[in-house]
């Protein structure tokens, strides 16, 4: 039952997935790199490196998942906000495709009422809340 639940999780985050698949695999045809780690794949340099800092914010941000894969500027950086992007991964496994609509609701709804649209989202406080608090992913 075990693994037919993890299959289940697995398709259930895979529209998301898919999508950070194709943006790896585009980093990799730049200079990316990838490697598997537990249940995500994790692609960084080259292009993927390039994608995230072109997104707001980028320059700061170490990391991003999108369903069982994680994009991070360097392997350092995917080594720091590990603990942080693997909560990210279950919250993928539990809402699937909801996932990114709620995450961004949440920040819209954050902002709206005078809190931090991106410290103050559910998602993250969860995934702050895992890693300690120390990095920002």
């Amino acid at each position: 039952m075990d693994h037919i639940s993890f299959l289940l999780r697995v398709l259930w985050a895979s529209p998301n997935t898919l999508m950070g698949l194709l943006i790896g695999s585009v980093g990799m045809c730049f200079g990316g790199r990838a490697r598997i780690r537990g249940p995500a794949i994790e692609f960084y340099d080259g292009g993927t490196k390039w994608f995230i800092q072109r997104l707001p914010h980028g320059q700061f941000t170490l990391a991003l998942t999108l369903g069982h894969t994680i994009l991070g500027q360097t392997d350092a950086s995917l080594d720091i906000s590990h603990e942080h992007e693997m909560v990210h991964v279950r919250q993928y496994e539990r809402w699937g495709p909801l996932f990114l609509p709620a995450y961004y609701l949440s920040s819209i709804y954050m902002w709206l009422v005078g809190r931090r649209f991106y410290r103050d989202n559910p998602f993250e406080r969860e995934a702050y809340d895992a890693d300690g608090g120390e990095q920002d992913a």
